[in-house]
């Protein structure tokens, strides 16, 4: 499947956005950047709208044709495509502790199984913390491979609605009730970080079921392309549409978020905020778009490495303050400009030297596969 620069574009801002605001951790990029400092944590929602609709895709469209669920072949090209770059930085993480750009770490089993995002100590362990949404993403590739197998059994537009209609209630149900039983009892205390500020990372904005909406709308874009390609034809004819209400939307959650612990978002932010990034998505999938046709020199690279970029951008933006933090406060671009720079040369040898290796490996492998499967056909 050839790229599509509207996505590439996509991923590319998301990663960039996340960076930015991460970028608090060594005083923040200058007031130039302080809107995309203050909402970048919506980059993560945007990727998980882009896997939902990516890997939904994959896998809904060969059960579309009559094919079986071939859980294997998809837990090991995740593990080809995840884990290589993953374990090397949590091995530097781990062994290397003024790597980290905080003191506190949770447990390794922790790391290695998943499960971070559930159990973390936010107040005492903020290191590598970033991997949350890895956690997420990974609850999503074991479970939606055999909700997608017992969906499409017998494919239902209401079963599937209803589904979608649930997944959606019950982040509502639960974000509402730890805001309003667990958080709010315990706001306008003194130490705001241990207890109110707290609850809500570890209780609302990490945990799995709490993150799903973002996920959903994606699957649900790749539902459409499958089972309703008339439909996603028509979709497709109006991206520049769906591009401006994406905008919209997205303007309308990021005005929401304002005070991003309050109430209302946290409850019904998260669903509208993926809406209009899954509108975004649709338009970005249309190569006859404002958003597919625009070409920005580089972007398709950093959509390329945006998972290595990820990884390390956090210790990066650390060792560069520790090595030369006095030098560049208060110089503006110049500041922008080395931690950009050092951020995308780590980057980039995570990628080059790690992760692309293991996909060239993955494409092998899967290649062979094919290969011995037509053989044995052709032999049968």
């Amino acid at each position: 499947m050839s790229r599509l620069p509207g996505l590439d574009l996509l991923r590319a801002i998301a990663i960039v956005w996340v960076m930015l605001f991460h970028s608090y951790l060594v005083g923040g990029m200058g007031e130039f950047w302080q809107a995309g400092i203050t909402h970048g944590w919506m980059g993560v929602d945007l990727f998980f709208v882009l896997s939902g609709y990516l890997i939904g895709g994959q896998l809904l469209k060969p059960l579309s044709q009559g094919l079986p669920l071939r859980p294997g072949d998809f837990y090991l090209r995740r593990a080809f495509r995840v884990l290589p770059a993953f374990l090397v930085v949590l091995a530097i993480y781990f062994t290397v502790p003024g790597f980290r750009e905080a003191e506190g770490i949770q447990p390794l089993w922790q790391f290695l199984t998943f499960t971070l995002n559930l159990l973390i100590d936010y107040q005492h362990n903020k290191a590598f913390s970033h991997a949350w949404s890895l956690c997420v993403e990974e609850h999503f590739y074991l479970v939606f491979p055999w909700l997608a197998w017992w969906m499409t059994r017998r494919p239902s537009a209401a079963k599937f609605v209803g589904l979608c209609v649930a997944v959606v209630a019950m982040g509502l149900a639960l974000r509402g009730y730890v805001w309003v039983y667990e958080m709010a009892p315990v706001r306008g205390l003194d130490d705001v970080e241990r207890s109110f500020g707290r609850r809500f990372v570890e209780d609302i904005y990490y945990p799995t079921w709490m993150r799903l909406d973002g996920l959903l709308f994606g699957v649900v874009l790749a539902t459409i392309q499958v089972y309703r390609p008339q439909l996603w034809s028509r979709l497709q004819r109006h991206a520049n549409g769906l591009l401006i209400a994406g905008l919209a939307v997205v303007a309308v959650a990021i005005f929401l978020f304002q005070e991003r612990t309050a109430l209302l978002p946290t409850v019904i932010g998260y669903p509208l905020l993926s809406l209009g990034l899954a509108l975004l998505v649709a338009a970005g999938a249309s190569t006859r778009s404002w958003l597919g046709r625009w070409r920005v020199p580089g972007a398709g690279w950093i959509a390329v490495a945006s998972y290595s970029l990820y990884l390390i951008h956090k210790p990066v933006f650390h060792l560069v303050e520790t090595a030369f933090g006095a030098q560049l406060e208060g110089r503006g671009v110049v500041a922008f400009a080395v931690y950009a720079v050092a951020t995308f040369a780590a980057g980039a040898l995570l990628h080059y030297v790690i992760e692309r290796p293991f996909l060239r490996l993955r494409d092998r492998w899967k290649a062979g596969t094919i290969r011995t499967g037509a053989a044995a056909v052709t032999q049968g």
